[in-house]
């Protein structure tokens, strides 16, 4: 049975299918393009469109059954989770499109087939982004001019009074900057040479010409990923979140690839404090890490260099056996499971749903060879050169100015004539998959310790977060603009200054002078 579309829902898919193409196509043509000399990343890129339009629909519809849409954004908005602005908000459903665009190239789609699925996948982004998005109000990165300024006035204070100020040479200076630099190197290799271990966002402004942004990086030892079975397993926690202040540098652009610009660039001279923060479906917020003062923070810090440092070599030596296929299928698994911690925080996870690649996405393999791979997805994602991408001549594209579309929209014409068309590509009876990748064996790094999944998912669907529940979770900024100081504004914000070394108890009403 055919899911009922309306014409406001079919005119609400194509408004956000039309932004995600323009904003998509802009990051391809202005934004740094990764290579990599050991994973064939335009096969398994494009391999992972694919598995992505067979599996997303099902998954999402299943997930937002459990917990919507909207609660997972609330939920993501209040820490650092790994569904973000590159994996979640612009991700998800980018990568689903790009596999329907794929198939229509072909010829094996109609751009009507499969509407439910396809207003569905964009129905639930767009309800997860306003809400990730709710205190600045905007809908992506690109447009709040290429900003991402998630994090409410109550989280921000409790950063801003317990950071530890750093200079140039010190101690605490140099264990960041080097733990970032080992993070970054470890983050992309178990990620398969991609950019989705790592987030960025913000900026925020924190007076006296500084700004701070966020620096997340996730998936860190054992867990989804079986290739990180027995890497990395003497580190605590499996996401690292490092907030940094600097000095006389302004963030002008946050896209929503998470990557950023600043002028003057970014420098380490102008680091002038640090933190260390982590978070999982398991935490009433961001938890402090090694934050009792700065040696503690050094020594933390220095400690996970070392066990980093040990598990990128471990991990080379495990990837240096790797077929040329298992690359593929790995790569591939990391793209289409960007919608994974949408099932953990819902407790409903399953790894054969997210690490394996479903039997009808693995029949174009074949076809995955770097030559082809590099050629279609440039004239994809680059040149706009698929004949189905033109529009008429009279049209003029927002950032290329011709007459071509990234991203297909959903004919209007299936509001009148369903019956031609089939409605989706299937339920969870269709799926069937494999890897070529060995089974995961080990367990899940979690802030519950190391555990199994059956565990992990029970001790989320157990869990709630203290200000998703009644009555705070919709107390917003312009609510706290108008209420500070009242008994709920207090209990409000010293929720969140818990473990706080200087504003636990505080309550709100603060300023920034007040915080020292």
């Amino acid at each position: 049975m055919s899911r009922d579309i309306s014409y406001p829902d079919l005119l609400g898919a194509n408004n956000f299918l039309r932004n995600l193409s323009d904003t998509t196509y802009w990051l391809c043509i202005t934004r740094t393009v990764q290579q990599s000399k050991l994973f064939p990343m335009n096969p398994y890129m494009l391999l992972s469109y694919l598995n992505s339009f067979y599996r997303t629909p099902t998954l999402l519809r299943e997930i937002d059954a459990v917990m919507p849409a909207e609660e997972l954004g609330d939920r993501a908005r209040e820490a650092s989770f790994k569904v973000d602005t590159v994996n979640a908000a612009w991700g998800v459903p980018t990568f689903y499109l790009l596999g329907r665009e794929m198939l229509m190239n072909w010829g094996l789609l109609a751009p009507q087939d499969a509407a439910d699925d396809v207003v569905d996948v964009l129905d639930f982004s767009r309800r997860f982004n306003l809400a990730y998005h709710r205190n600045d109000g905007h809908l992506t990165n690109k447009e709040f001019g290429d900003r991402s300024q998630l994090l409410p006035e109550r989280t921000l204070q409790v950063m801003e009074a317990d950071l530890h100020g750093v200079n140039p040479g010190d101690r605490l200076h140099e264990a960041t900057v080097k733990l970032l630099a080992q993070l970054s190197q470890y983050a992309f290799l178990a990620h398969c040479e991609c950019r989705v271990g790592i987030n960025n966002s913000g900026p925020y402004n924190f007076g006296g010409s500084r700004q701070m942004i966020m620096r997340d990086f996730f998936d860190l030892t054992e867990g989804d990923y079986p290739w990180l079975d027995g890497i990395a397993t003497t580190l605590p926690v499996n996401n690292i979140s490092i907030p940094i202040v600097f000095k006389d540098t302004n963030f002008h652009l946050m896209d929503d690839w998470a990557s950023f610009e600043a002028e003057p660039s970014y420098s380490a001279n102008n680091i002038v404090a640090v933190g260390m923060y982590t978070s999982d479906a398991l935490t009433d917020g961001y938890q402090q890490v090694g934050m009792e003062n700065a040696d503690t923070l050094a020594d933390t810090m220095e400690s996970y260099r070392e066990i980093l440092a040990e598990a990128t070599a471990d991990l080379w030596k495990r990837i240096a056996t790797w077929s040329r296929e298992q690359m593929i299928d790995a790569g591939a698994l990391v793209y289409s499971s960007v919608a994974k911690d949408f099932a953990h925080m819902a407790g409903v996870y399953r790894q054969s749903d997210w690490l394996e690649l479903d039997d009808r996405a693995q029949r174009f393999k074949p076809l995955m060879n770097d030559e082809y791979a590099a050629n279609f997805l440039g004239e994809m994602v680059g040149m706009l050169s698929l004949p189905h991408q033109k529009g008429s001549e009279y049209q003029m594209a927002r950032y290329s100015g011709l007459n071509q579309n990234m991203i297909t929209g959903i004919p209007y014409d299936i509001l009148d004539d369903r019956a031609r068309y089939a409605d989706t590509v299937g339920d969870r009876s269709a799926f069937s998959g494999h890897s070529s990748l060995p089974e995961k064996n080990g367990l899940w790094t979690t802030s519950a310790g190391r555990i199994t999944l059956e565990e992990y998912n029970a001790k989320v669907r157990g869990f709630t977060p203290s200000l998703q529940a009644a009555p705070y979770r919709h107390l917003d900024e312009e609510w706290v603009k108008r209420s500070h100081g009242t008994p709920l504004a207090d209990e409000l914000y010293r929720l969140t200054q818990r473990g706080s070394r200087n504003l636990e108890g505080r309550g709100s009403g603060l300023l920034r002078a007040d915080l020292g």
